[in-house]
């Protein structure tokens, strides 16, 4: 009976452990995004040729932020690259559990009647915790899963100039596997595309297992008592 009790347990145990699998296990609103190396995004700026900017800290002259201070969200420009170079600046989350089902939410916007068009990716590399976008303005290096894109066909209005909420549902890889989601600011001729962007309100949702899931795993807990139960039953007694 005890050692029934324990195993009983166990599967209390495992069903209270996998709702710790739920819940937000990702949130940046961008206060302040010299303290983003420090917690583990990272940035990569592939335009050719190398203009004045990368990412940087949002200009409330432009536009405020979706959510606290006013200048409170990372924004990127035509000066990401040369004037009529080609754009490719990434914007690399921290690793993240890729097992269960994930949810990636995020704001973006551009200024109110933009002069030039932009657009923007949202990309997914399986590879732990490599940050490898190759070195050319075309490269994806390991960031091959292409999930979402804002304006893939830079029409000058396509790009949404009110803070508008993108989310992208990722099915989970099922076994215990770490990757990295990455926007990828990507536009070409910067002579006539590319204007300004901000990205703000970045969350992902780690879902927990399916109820089918604990089911299967109720099964096999009991079924390992029953059979416990009936080899205590048939044994001799003296």
């Amino acid at each position: 009976m005890f050692k029934s009790r324990v195993l009983a347990g166990s599967f209390f145990l495992l069903l209270a452990s996998s709702s710790l699998h739920a819940g937000v296990i990702l949130s940046e609103g961008f206060d302040n995004i010299s303290t983003l190396a420090g917690s583990g995004w990272a940035q990569v700026n592939n335009s050719v040729a190398l203009g004045s900017t990368g990412w940087f800290q949002g200009d409330p002259g432009i536009f405020s932020s979706q959510a606290g201070a006013p200048g409170s969200y990372i924004a990127a420009n035509f000066d990401n690259a040369a004037f009529g170079g080609n754009i490719s600046n990434w914007l690399i989350t921290p690793v993240l559990s890729l097992q269960y089902d994930l949810q990636f939410v995020f704001y973006t916007r551009t200024e109110i009647n933009p002069p030039t068009a932009d657009s923007l990716e949202v990309r997914l590399s399986t590879n732990g915790s490599s940050s490898n976008v190759g070195a050319t303005a075309s490269s994806v290096g390991d960031f091959t899963s292409l999930l979402l894109t804002v304006n893939p066909t830079l029409s000058l209005n396509g790009y949404p100039t009110a803070w508008t909420q993108e989310t992208v549902n990722f099915s989970g890889l099922g076994i215990p596997t770490t990757g990295r989601f990455a926007f990828r600011y990507d536009v070409p001729d910067t002579s006539i595309n590319a204007d300004y962007i901000g990205i703000d309100s970045v969350s992902v949702t780690q879902q927990a297992p399916e109820p089918a899931t604990l089911g299967l795993i109720a099964f096999g807990l009991g079924a390992a008592v029953l059979g416990r139960r009936l080899r205590r039953g048939n044994q001799v007694q003296f």
